[in-house]
């Protein structure tokens, strides 16, 4: 059992850093965005209340405008008249309605000084996944008036939620974490990966009988397929870009190494063979190559080669502890320790290379930093912070700068994926 844990540990550092509001672009003049409440007879307060500061949040973390915490109300087909100590050049003006179990969202963006609609649109959501009403708003929003794109915010986030000892759940969430839903518990249930970009299905490692195990699990009928077991360790840590291969971390013989696994053959395909620990594998270079974490100089560090296996190319020339790595396209994020000396305090941060040339860049400066994900254009990173116990969900905006983070209010994070 001590094995198994040395592998995960080196997957990814259970670490731990603060829940704030980190706002590293600075002298930036954005135009400035007041939103404004236009529901009428509202049953529930409490989620007027929270749907409203869902909305002021989402416009922060899209980071395209400076933005009001104030509450504002209005009629919806109100004139663009705000009072005349808040200057603003945009209103995000919107009605909630519900019926039943399904919640209705009609809003619209006015140009303050036109008094002229730039977008409007309407949407239904059950009750209970109200949130995405205010993150899909986001997406139209940031697509129609040609911002920077947030379509991520429209997806889920999965996670392991540490519970207990020898206990933890599969969570799907938004990455707010306002919406949360336990779709596995029981057990060990640890590193979930989504298996397509629709997020119907995800890949997931469970103990049964102490034996490491990976299933398929189907969100569409709850239905669970087993792939494979492997005595050491079985982790899916990426998949192809059209969803039929896997790459796995292995350890069927102690030692672990890179595995190729065809969803359609069922084959197995062993990439790496070096006699001490490689883990993590991601495709890059569109799924031409493969970037893992090693052992192989004597303490974890970075590394590539193809994905038919052969020559290993070192990626990262700095650090003793490099792990918790994700890809995008030829981008390489991941989690460096920093601390001074074995018995310092942890310090993680993460890091951005390229495949094609030296750019380095950081993207964190202080705390800890752990098992970062690129979002699905590549313009976002989400990443575990963990602090005396407690985790946060942590968004770096790699273009605007920005990073922002929302706590775990039970349990620890253990692994995420985007």
């Amino acid at each position: 059992m001590k094995k198994i844990f040395l592998l995960l540990s080196i997957c990814v550092g259970l670490f731990s850093a603060d829940a704030t509001i980190d706002v590293i672009n600075k002298g930036l003049v954005l135009p400035k965005i007041i939103v404004q409440d236009a529901t009428k007879d509202f049953a529930n307060r409490a989620m007027q209340d929270k749907f409203f500061k869902l909305v002021v949040g989402d416009l922060k973390v899209g980071s395209a405008f400076e933005v009001s915490d104030k509450y504002y109300t209005s009629g919806f087909d109100d004139s663009a008249i705000i009072s005349a100590d808040e200057r603003a050049d945009l209103i995000y003006r919107y009605s909630l309605t519900q019926l039943g179990d399904k919640l209705s969202l009609k809003f619209k963006i006015i140009n303050v000084k036109t008094n002229q609609i730039r977008f409007s649109n309407e949407y239904t959501q059950s009750v209970d996944k109200f949130v995405f009403l205010a993150h899909k708003s986001m997406v139209d929003m940031a697509r129609n008036l040609n911002l920077s794109p947030v379509d991520w915010m429209d997806k889920s986030i999965i996670f392991s939620q540490y519970t207990s000892p020898g206990k933890s759940n599969i969570v799907v969430a938004d990455y707010t974490l306002t919406y949360q839903k336990i779709i596995i518990s029981g057990g060990l249930n640890i590193f979930p990966k989504w298996a397509n970009k629709d997020q119907s299905a995800f890949y997931y490692t469970s103990y049964i009988n102490s034996v490491p195990t990976l299933y398929k699990f189907n969100l569409d009928n709850n239905h669970k397929s087993k792939i494979a077991q492997s005595g050491g360790m079985i982790v899916a840590s990426d998949v192809s870009q059209d969803g039929t291969k896997l790459l796995l971390s292995m350890a069927p013989n102690d030692q672990s190494d890179i595995y190729l696994y065809d969803i359609i053959s069922k084959k197995f395909k062993r990439i790496t063979t070096f006699s001490g620990i490689d883990v993590n594998g991601n495709f890059v270079d569109n799924d031409s190559r493969v970037v893992f974490v090693s052992d192989r100089l004597g303490y974890p560090n970075i590394f590539a080669t193809s994905v038919d296996g052969g020559a290993v190319e070192q990626m990262v020339f700095h650090g003793k502890n490099n792990n918790s790595i994700s890809t995008f396209e030829n981008y390489v994020v991941y989690s460096s320790r920093e601390s001074v000396n074995e018995y310092a305090q942890k310090t993680f941060n993460l890091y951005l290379i390229s495949t094609k040339s030296d750019y380095v860049r950081q993207l964190t400066a202080g705390g800890v930093n752990t098992y970062p994900r690129f979002s699905s254009d590549g313009g976002s990173i989400i990443f575990i912070k963990n602090l005396d116990g407690n985790s946060a969900v942590g968004i770096i905006r790699v273009n605007e700068n920005r990073s922002f983070q929302f706590p775990l209010r039970i349990g620890k994070l253990q692994s995420i994926d985007w």
